[in-house]
């Protein structure tokens, strides 16, 4: 384990926690050299778990043998850099709760006909932006029994540090992969479609004929504009939550949840 003493963040092998940015990090020319940020020693467990390959550790020194023990032990022989608790909070601009950061692989991309094999319910989500909403939803998919998750590439990356925090590391155990064609790509893979979304023609949530449906793709768009009118025409089902007191619209990720809830596989169809 060794084990390296820092008081600057520009010392040689920190650059990746604290200078690259998440589009320098991610390397979209070489995406076999891709590399990711993981935050907390929960969440880094999770990716060990999960197969993840560490690169690199960052962490404030008291925890060397407290919280980061056990990482540190798994993670034999990777570097571990380590400070104070003021040199990290430098880096992050707030104080660490747990004070470990880790650097890891980025995994080769996997096919969408990998990723959908054995599903019954996806979700697909549509320039959905915010690493927040991201990690959310990916959180809600890994409780509520979405079995993959696919993204259009003008969607926030779900290895982005902010989504793989919120998402609690559910990011690692979801399938998931970027989605490069259209629609009609999900019903040659077997699956009806159902976009999220309030127009004159949507059906309610609860309607009998979603839940009969043995594989659906459930789709959800960004923050703003919600789904294009292409893919709202292109979708098979479009379906509206019910909301009282005029209130008109969900935060994606909370319209997600309960989707995710309201469409799950019926026991008669399992």
């Amino acid at each position: 384990m060794p084990v390296i003493e820092i008081s600057s963040l520009s010392h040689p092998g920190v650059e990746v926690f604290s200078t690259l940015t998440e589009t320098q990090l991610r390397n979209r020319t070489e995406p076999d050299k891709g590399i990711f940020i993981v935050e907390s020693p929960k969440v880094i467990k999770r990716a060990l778990d999960s197969g993840y390959e560490p690169l690199a550790i960052l962490c404030e020194r008291k925890h060397i043998i407290g919280d980061a023990a056990e990482i540190i032990e798994r993670c034999a022989n990777v570097p571990v850099y380590t400070g104070g608790r003021e040199l990290l909070a430098t880096l992050t601009g707030y104080v660490l709760t747990r004070g470990v950061l880790c650097a890891m692989r980025r995994p080769t991309p996997r096919s969408m006909e990998e990723v959908c094999q054995e599903a019954r319910r996806i979700v697909v989500i549509d320039s959905v932006v915010d690493a927040t909403n991201i990690g959310a939803i990916f959180r809600s998919a890994a409780a509520l029994g979405i079995d993959a998750v696919l993204l259009t590439h003008t969607s926030c990356d779900p290895l982005n540090r902010r989504a793989v925090r919120v998402s609690m590391g559910s990011v690692f155990f979801v399938p998931w992969t970027w989605m490069d064609g259209s629609l009609s790509e999900l019903k040659n893979l077997g699956f009806r479609t159902a976009a999220m979304a309030l127009t004159d023609n949507s059906i309610s949530i609860d309607n009998p004929v979603l839940a009969d449906e043995s594989k659906l793709a459930i789709i959800v768009g960004n923050e703003g504009d919600g789904l294009s009118h292409d893919t709202i025409a292109e979708a098979d089902y479009v379906v509206r939550i019910p909301m009282a007191h005029g209130v008109d619209s969900l935060n994606v990720a909370a319209a997600a949840a309960v989707a995710f809830w309201q469409l799950r596989v019926p026991q008669s169809i399992k």
